[in-house]
């Protein structure tokens, strides 16, 4: 027997016959007429080349086959109404799993502490695994589900195939240390450019200050470029340099270190810090769950900072 001659809905009316005994009460429990449940008796009998039920004068009776059938015949359709055919759902409180989370390293001091205490209430069996990849990786990452979201500045993301949301608008400013006595409490552009600065590329990839002072024509006194904000935390200390950080670094840096915070001369672009995940993803009900929860914990009003 060709398995692709098998109509699934024979096995529904042999399973329901075999609980009714009754081409009548089949039809009715099936929503078919008596004709058209007939008729399917007739190619359901003949795909298994057997009688299957027989009328009797009380009830329709089961054949040997049929009988031997009906266990297995019960599973199969016990599995699609119950494991194919239901919606998918995911309980977080029950959940036993990991998810992937692309972030740079400021994301993971910004958007996972409020996330975790979620976590530990709402769903503890759930563990996240934060990676940072460049930007063109970022993009294959999420596409092979080998993360299930990006968290960040990911402008490449911004493109067919991925879905964005927005989590809040940031800006920049300069930081350095709190002993750096050198700058007053204003900077002028001419101090600005002439200052030393420190610049942070995460995975080596210019930002979009970068490009800014670029295509203004600046060009900033460059002492050191680093990998990672948070190393921030030790270079900083002791010396006249500056560094011009999205306003969550300021804040960040500024719990571990003595600041001094500096308006920058002139307006900076915008920052627009979102979520991204793949087309893939759009209706996974886990995936689901996880993108609300980061955007319910890290959502902010225009203007809002990270909590010191």
């Amino acid at each position: 027997m060709d398995i692709r001659s098998v109509d699934l809905n024979l096995l529904v009316l042999f399973d329901t016959l075999m609980q009714t005994r009754s081409v009548n009460r089949a039809a009715e429990a099936m929503g078919l007429s008596q004709s058209a449940t007939s008729g399917a008796l007739a190619r359901l009998r003949g795909v298994f080349d057997d009688a299957l039920f027989v009328r009797t004068a009380a009830q329709m009776e089961p054949t040997p086959r049929a009988q031997q059938l009906a266990p297995v015949v019960r599973r199969v359709v016990q599995t699609i109404q119950q494991e194919i055919l239901q919606s998918p759902h995911f309980e977080p409180a029950q959940a036993q799993r990991s998810f992937t989370v692309l972030t740079p390293d400021i994301g993971e001091v910004a958007f996972l502490p409020g996330v975790l205490r979620r976590l530990q209430h709402e769903a503890p069996g759930v563990r996240l695994h934060a990676v940072s990849r460049a930007r063109a990786a970022a993009a294959d990452a999420l596409e092979k589900g080998e993360a299930d979201l990006a968290i960040g500045f990911f402008p490449d993301l911004q493109k067919a195939g991925y879905f964005q949301q927005s989590l809040f608008t940031t800006t920049y400013e300069c930081i350095t240390s709190a002993a750096n006595t050198a700058l007053g409490e204003r900077l002028t552009l001419k101090q600005y450019l002439a200052v030393r600065h420190v610049v942070v590329r995460p995975d080596g990839r210019e930002h979009l200050l970068e490009r800014f002072l670029d295509a203004k024509g600046w060009q900033r006194q460059v002492t050191l470029e680093l990998s990672h904000f948070m190393s921030l935390l030790a270079l900083l200390p002791g010396t006249e340099l500056v560094a011009t950080v999205p306003q969550d670094i300021a804040t960040a840096v500024g719990r571990h270190i003595p600041l001094r915070t500096l308006a920058l001369p002139f307006k900076p672009p915008p920052l627009q810090v979102q979520q991204f995940w793949h087309r893939r993803m759009q209706n996974d009900p886990a995936n689901r769950w996880l993108r609300g929860l980061f955007h319910e914990v890290n959502r902010r009003e225009a203007g809002a900072r990270l909590p010191v």
